[in-house]
């Protein structure tokens, strides 16, 4: 058989159900045997189509978990999946699928990793932000409940600070467009609106830096608290589940934090 250079790379139809159909590990290796021997690309769709399911599975998994564009995804599932049919040495014993998924894998990671950041942080908070997030959604499944901060830092055999800054880097994935509402609802307030006003902010510039270094004076905890109440506006259950504290503690936290920034201020 031969195949024309300009052949799609996947092939008429081969995003559909149609065309896909059920081989067995046998008959994918003698396919993926020929088509190394050939080069004709209908082979090598051929098995594509048959492991569609396997691309859609990880698509599913890591849209769910990320909230990243299906399209994009599975484009890059495809295109990882005809790598997979072209490094795959069938005398390795592993079965293609288990390769295939692998590779799919592999290649969806480093497309978050590379290209879905709007702000990238470093590679390693990029990729603990994965691990936290895929952590977390199977121990909800597991716990019946969302888990603490604690429960997915042990999950992950790493320190809660490293939680804590991989949830902040995956603030960095989208940006706020310009015409959004403001954190109050209003149009008004977007920042399309803002920008090239004259920033009322100005005059509280030596308050801010005042208010800044009171704050400097609470502990890491007390900090995480506050950013948690005023920054990010949880409630207090809500921050002590994110933090693995009991209510009350959180309550006498804040209501200790907020008393030792009142003396800062007024001994300043």
């Amino acid at each position: 058989m031969t195949t024309s250079a300009a052949t799609d790379p996947i092939g008429p139809g081969a995003g559909g159900r149609a065309r896909s159909s059920a081989l067995s590990t046998d008959e994918v290796a003698a396919l993926i045997d020929e088509y190394h021997r050939t080069g004709d690309r209908h082979l090598r769709n051929r098995v594509v189509e048959a492991h569609l399911h396997v691309a859609d599975h990880h698509v599913s998994r890591f849209s769910r978990s990320v909230g990243a564009a299906s399209d994009d995804l599975r484009q890059t599932a495809l295109l990882a999946m005809i790598r997979a049919v072209d490094r795959f040495d069938t005398g390795v014993g592993v079965t293609f699928r288990t390769f295939a998924s692998r590779t799919i894998e592999g290649e969806l990671k480093r497309y978050l990793r590379d290209r879905a950041w709007t702000v990238r942080p470093p590679r390693r908070a990029q990729e603990l932000h994965l691990q936290v997030r895929r952590a977390s959604e199977d121990l909800s499944q597991s716990l019946g409940r969302p888990p603490t901060v604690r429960e997915v830092a042990t999950e992950l055999d790493t320190e809660v600070d490293n939680v804590l800054e991989a949830m902040e880097a995956g603030q960095a994935r989208s940006a706020t467009g310009l015409e959004a509402p403001g954190s109050d609802g209003e149009e008004s307030s977007s920042l399309g609106r803002l920008l090239g006003a004259v920033d009322p902010a100005y005059t509280e510039v030596d308050e801010r830096t005042v208010l800044r270094e009171a704050v400097a004076t609470l502990d890491e905890r007390q900090q995480l608290v506050l950013h948690l109440r005023y920054v990010e506006e949880l409630s207090q259950p809500e921050i002590a589940e994110e933090v693995g504290l009991s209510q009350s503690y959180v309550s006498r936290l804040l209501r200790g934090s907020l008393e030792q920034i009142r003396s800062e201020l007024v001994a300043s």
